[in-house]
């Protein structure tokens, strides 16, 4: 026979697992109804991207909306210290006028986008789920004009992969606010 605090012991760890079951079958489970709603919507990015977020396990479609909100936040934010961090020590010769100045304007356009994800995770939070969709659809199109700028340019943008996260991102955002409604 087990002592008591054996036992307890036991109980806990089936406890926490059924729990982190539940919270991979939450974030599944929403991902795949979000997709449902949206065919364009990257179902692995969507499950790859919620669970690794600490908010993830237990949350609820709501909850899971300001999750994707909240890495658009992160990524729009990495995206400013990438730009900072190529204008203070740009490697010899690889930021020229042009260069320079698209991303003095990228800079300015993904701040922007961490600041309109932000609204959007305070809309989403408030209940508002058209304004948080117009947010997340604002965030989106902000870096995507950092792409445009770079093409107008005649160069590559060094954020392309920053601004195909902010789209996927806005896209599990959306439709999961879609889930809610």
């Amino acid at each position: 026979m087990m002592s008591p605090p054996k036992s307890l012991l036991v109980a806990a760890v089936a406890l926490a697992a059924a729990l982190l079951i539940t919270a991979e079958a939450t974030v599944e489970t929403t991902c795949k109804a979000a997709a449902g709603l949206d065919q364009q919507l990257d179902y692995g990015f969507c499950v790859a991207e919620l669970t690794k977020h600490c908010d993830s396990p237990g949350a609820d479609a709501w909850g899971l909306a300001k999750v994707a909100a909240n890495l658009g936040v992160n990524d729009a934010g990495g995206a400013v210290r990438d730009v900072e961090a190529m204008l203070a020590a740009p490697p010899p010769g690889a930021v020229d006028g042009r260069t320079r100045a698209a991303l003095g304007l990228c800079r300015k356009l993904y701040f922007d986008a961490e600041l309109a994800f932000a609204g959007a995770y305070d809309e989403i939070n408030a209940r508002d789920y058209d304004a948080g969709k117009r947010m997340v659809a604002d965030a989106a199109a902000l870096a995507r004009r950092c792409d445009g700028v770079f093409a107008e340019a005649g160069l590559q943008s060094p954020l392309a992969s920053r601004g195909v996260y902010a789209v996927k991102i806005a896209a599990v955002c959306t439709a999961i606010i879609g889930l809610i409604e």
